[in-house]
């Protein structure tokens, strides 16, 4: 694609990118690191993107032929081919496709397992506390009796590091870290 088409493209998928995201939050989908937004959505504008810029000479220089470009470039020909945005297309199903088709399965088989999830209580107090202790946001965080039902759960369980929780699930034994004494650390007395 051409510099110009490129900016376009980048203000686009910023825009992608933020919608997203938002959409994500609205339909209450947990997306610790946005990858759903970057790798999804912003992956459909870039090949949808590049059947829409992808520019003659360039297209000529990587791939030895011009016939088939972008779609405004095409338009700027008088023809309106657009072959190449449909094969962006197509190949937008044929990845949905694929990845439905290999990850169901592996999605299938941890949830028999009981791995896919956390504990409910883990879950409901949230993975930050149990494993940072602490919010990663500035949301309201879990009461102090969802704290101390977690505090519990963790203490119950035995020293080893997995164990299976009541419902089956795998959870992670979390060593609470001591708070520092202050009164200890004093640098530079003698």
């Amino acid at each position: 694609v051409a510099p110009w088409s490129a900016v376009v493209i980048g203000l686009v998928s910023g825009l992608v990118y933020k919608f997203s995201s938002g959409l994500l939050v609205k339909m209450k989908i947990d997306d610790a690191v946005d990858a759903i937004p970057v790798h999804l959505f912003n992956g459909i504008w870039g090949c949808i993107a590049t059947g829409l810029f992808a520019e003659p000479n360039r297209t000529k220089l990587a791939y030895g032929s011009d016939v088939h470009v972008g779609w405004f470039y095409s338009w700027s020909r008088g023809d309106a081919d657009a072959n190449l945005l449909l094969c962006q297309f197509a190949g937008i199903l044929f990845i949905i496709g694929w990845t439905t088709v290999v990850m169901t399965p592996f999605f299938l088989v941890l949830k028999l397992s009981g791995v896919l999830r956390v504990d409910p209580v883990e879950e409901r107090v949230g993975m930050d506390y149990s494993h940072h202790k602490g919010s990663a946001y500035h949301f309201s965080g879990p009461t102090a009796a969802e704290i101390h039902q977690l505090d519990e759960l963790h203490e119950s369980q035995s020293s080893s590091t997995r164990k299976a929780g009541k419902n089956g699930n795998r959870v992670v034994q979390i060593k609470t870290p001591q708070p520092c004494d202050d009164d200890d650390d004093e640098i530079g007395s003698s």
